[in-house]
């Protein structure tokens, strides 16, 4: 197997945090601080998939909530002041803000389709009870 090709997974398993396309070709001592921070990266970024599951197992008992009661999918005045909130922790973490807003729009609208479809569900069973 190639170096090049080491750099892309197929799945988990087969993840190497070593796969650089720049091995060999810069000094061994910057390849071993790459490879350290990366590996930072890489811990954070398990953890935010973790975290964006839980989240998402909590927001699908929002949406049975939600379709039990016949409520609508979405709330725009929660979203507008989840938005908000996020911006404004987005600011005091030095984060851009709008990239936040961006990242909490797409999580927004994967959340909403979620709720639709469980109410979508959620109607169909009600028809056929």
């Amino acid at each position: 197997m190639t170096e090049q090709n080491n750099a892309l997974p197929h799945d988990a398993d087969s993840f190497n945090p070593a796969a650089s396309s720049l091995a060999g070709q810069v000094d061994r001592a910057v390849m071993d601080e790459l490879l350290s921070i990366r590996s930072s990266i890489d811990n954070i970024d398990a953890t935010l998939v973790f975290l964006l599951a839980e989240r998402f197992k909590a927001t699908q008992k929002v949406g049975i909530l939600k379709a039990t009661h016949q409520l609508p999918a979405g709330d725009p005045g929660r979203e507008s002041a989840q938005i908000a909130r996020l911006r404004r922790l987005a600011e005091d973490a030095h984060l851009d803000p709008a990239f936040a807003e961006k990242f909490l729009n797409f999580i927004i609208s994967e959340v909403i389709r979620h709720h639709e479809a469980i109410a979508e569900d959620h109607q169909i069973s009600s028809q056929q009870a």
